[in-house]
Parts: C-alpha cells; structure tokens; sequence
C-alpha cells in the first residue's frame, strides 16, 4: 500500500477520493535512506484531501475539489525552521548542549533547548549551571548510555540512548506503539451531529475551517504545525501557554503563521479557559500524556463539559506503554527508533533530512481534525484525534514502500519561499504545502508576538 492511500485508510476516508490526487515528483528532496520523501508528501496529501473534503461538504458541492502535492512545495516546508529569516538574520536551530554525545558503550543524544532542560540535564550530571560542553561530554564519556538515559529521566530532563532498529523492535514501548493504529480515532459520546455553516462555492479562497474555533495547547513543532494549518485554512486559532513556559522566538516566528498568541494560568484561571471552552469547536493539545488531566483536559473530560468538541492530541512515545508518560522531541524519537543509525554511518549516528516525525505529524493530526469535522456533520458524536511521533516513525521504518527516485527537477526551495512583514521584522518563510483547487495560497496574517494577544476569541 502506498504511503498517501495508508495514511488514507488510517485517517477513515473514502478510498474512492484518493484519485482526486496528483503529486508532482521532484529528484533530491530529502534525501535519505529511508524513505522520507514518501512520508511528507503522503502526509501534506492526506491534510490536502481532508481539507478539500470538508470543503465539499460546506459548500454543498458534489466532487471534492482536486489536490495538488508538490516535493518541492512539501521539502520546504518540512524544513521551514531552516529557512525562516528575521530581517535577514537566520534563527538557531539547536542550542550547545543539544546534541550527539559519545557515551561508554555507545552514544547519548540530549535536549537542552529550553533552560529547564539544560538545568535539569546538568542536575542529572552532578554538573553546576555554568557547565561547559566539554564538562557535560566528560561525564557522559564515563557512564553507559542507557545509565545516562535513565538518570536524565529521573530528573526530567531529556537524554535517549542510541537503539538499532533490532533493539527498539524489541523494546517494550516499540511494542506498545505497534498494536496501535498511524492514527488513533474515537468517538466519546453521541452527542447531536454538527451543523456547520454553509459555504459560498465561489468564494475565493476557499476557507473549510472557517468559523471554528480552535483552543492551540501545544508547544515545539507537531502540534503548533497543524494548528497553523488549521489557521491557513481559516479557522480562528488561540494559542495558549502557561506564563512561566516562555516560547522560543525563532520558533514561535515559524510556526505562529495564521494565529493568535495569549498567556493563560490553567491553575489560577480555570474560569477564563473554561468561556473559551464553551464556544470551542476544537482543542488542541501537545504536552506529554496525562499532563494536563489535573486541569480536567483529558477528552472525556472536554467532551463532557462542551459536548461536540475534537480533541486532538500529540506525543512523542505514544499515551500508552512504559514510556507512555515520557517527555520527547523528534531528534529523541529518531535516536531511540533505530532511524539515527540507520541514517548515520559506523562512527556516528545521522539524522533525517528534516525533522520529518514532528513535521509529518502535524500534519497528520490537522487532516485527523479534518477528517473529524467531516463525520460529525454526517453522524455527530464528540471526536478525539491521537498520533504519536514514535507511531510514525514505526511507518517511515517498518511499514512505507519506498517510491521511485524519478521525477522532475528541484531547484531549491526559492520558488517555495516569500515574505512579509511581522512582529521580528521582515519574514522570510516556507509557504504552505496544503493545495487544492480553490483553497488558500498563503496564511491570512503573520506570526503575533508571544503571549501579546487577550486570552479570548477574536
């Protein structure tokens, strides 16, 4: 089965739309020995198709609008961190102590992106806060990988240990992550079926979001990629972060496209969140599983209280299994799943191309939302959405045929690539790899500045 008609299946759609489809092939994009291209493209396919779906059903229209998957369109947009500029200057992609380390037996890979991180990864290491790099490469030169993994944890910081494909396989949380589905679907409750406003056919362009609102609790790259896509395709979307988890700015600027930015305290502002709850039609969410449970966040939870709702979640490991409650980032994921070393060579560990499980995921959960929308206006019901990174690193390692190298030619990603005026200055970004017949080329608005929008609906 070829990538874009598993990820079809996967996401419940009619087989029978997948020749709605093209896909311009192009040589060179992401290059890598397994097999990423096919990954992305099915990815931004099925959140293209889920799109043009709803949109067929908004506007009354019998044939689903025809999509359009381009590689190098696709490409540039799975590495748009890369290529975002702020008056010219190039963001940071990894800070000093996030990186590859040689270990004893093998080799660590850690995230200290955020100061949290690095002061809960030193803490493990018995280092002080002003370590340096080479105190840090010292102490994890010394101790096995897996005890470094382990003692990172317990601290809550983040450290994976570098697997072959052979030993996550028989990891018990490869284990968990391949009884389940690419992506998880549900249906809480039988709440009445949603009646969503008409669309005007001729409007241009054409918006199959528009008029929902979507609650964006998510942080790093999955979650906040597919609720900008979910802003490109016209709905209203409010990110909400906790005060004291201040964003990266670069990569706030990257993925803020098509949203509002608020701060909300869930402890202390239980009633502010819960208004915005009321009028929700969808939540978003990307912190590690059972995070926000203590907050009454859980799906059932939120469909109980704002029956209707799609709640859409994202983790790194999977809600299930022994790693089920871990912190992860994509570089941890691809180092633990075996991909680091199947894209490295004997003497050190490699990397995809782009950060294409964070990338591909979102994208995968904004078509899950999608997809969602579309049912609950024929059969109702609440709706919950799950896909994890690991799951789809399961896909890109065990499960995706690889496709032909042909194709047309790539000649970077200038043609993918515009600009605009924003809260950093002038942007340079990747535009949107979403396309089909009538819909949005471009987000209606740039990146707000963090936390500097009113915790309410526009």
């Amino acid at each position: 089965m070829t990538g874009i008609n598993y990820a079809w299946s996967a996401l419940g759609g009619d087989p029978s739309l997948l020749s709605r489809v093209t896909t311009v092939t192009r040589e060179s994009t992401l290059p890598a020995r397994l097999p990423v291209r096919q990954l992305a493209r099915a990815c931004v396919g099925v959140c293209a198709l889920a799109a043009a779906e709803l949109a067929a059903r908004r506007t009354g229209t019998a044939e689903v609008p025809r999509v359009r998957v381009d590689d190098g369109a696709v490409a540039t947009a799975f590495t748009s961190e890369r290529h975002l500029l702020a008056d010219g200057r190039a963001p940071v992609q990894f800070a000093p102590l996030s990186r590859f380390w040689p270990a004893a037996d093998g080799w660590v890979r850690t995230h200290a992106n955020y100061p949290h991180h690095r002061a809960r990864l030193l803490g493990a290491l018995g280092l002080p806060a002003d370590a340096a790099p080479e105190q840090v490469a010292a102490r994890i030169t010394a101790q096995p990988a897996l005890e470094t993994e382990d003692a990172v944890h317990a601290a809550g910081g983040l450290a994976v240990a570098l697997r072959s494909p052979e030993e996550w396989a028989a990891h018990e949380q490869a284990v968990a992550v391949a009884a389940h589905p690419l992506v998880e679907r549900g249906r809480p409750d039988a709440a009445h079926a949603r009646v969503l406003p008409p669309l005007d056919a001729g409007a241009a362009p054409l918006l199959p979001a528009a008029g929902l609102r979507v609650l964006d609790l998510t942080r790093v790259l999955a979650g906040p990629v597919a609720t900008r896509t979910l802003g490109l395709l016209g709905a209203d979307v409010l990110r909400l972060d906790a005060p004291w988890l201040p964003e990266l700015p670069d990569q706030h600027a990257d993925t803020g496209f098509g949203k509002r930015s608020a701060t909300l305290d869930l402890t202390t502002e239980a009633a502010a969140f819960e208004e915005l709850l009321a009028s929700a039609d969808v939540v978003v969410t990307g912190y590690r599983p059972g995070a926000l449970d203590r907050f009454g966040l859980s799906p059932e939870a939120l469909a109980e209280r704002r029956p209707g709702l799609v709640v859409a979640q994202v983790s790194a490991w999977g809600a299930y299994g022994p790693w089920g409650g871990r912190r992860g980032f994509d570089s941890l994921v691809q180092v633990a799943t075996g991909i680091a070393g199947t894209e490295g060579s004997a003497g050190r560990p490699g990397a995809l191309p782009a950060q294409a499980l964070d990338h591909g995921t979102g994208y995968l959960l904004a078509a899950g939302v999608l997809r969602a929308l579309t049912e609950q206006s024929y059969d109702g019901g609440s709706r919950f959405v799950r896909v994890a990174l690991a799951r789809t690193a399961r896909w890109l390692t065990a499960e995706l045929e690889p496709g032909s190298g042909t194709g047309e030619p790539y000649d970077g990603p200038d043609a993918w690539l515009a600009e605009t005026d924003g809260a950093p200055g002038r942007l340079r970004y990747a535009r949107p790899p979403v396309s089909f017949a009538g819909g949005p080329a471009d987000w209606a608005r740039p990146p707000a500045p963090w936390g500097s929008d009113p915790a309410r609906w526009a």
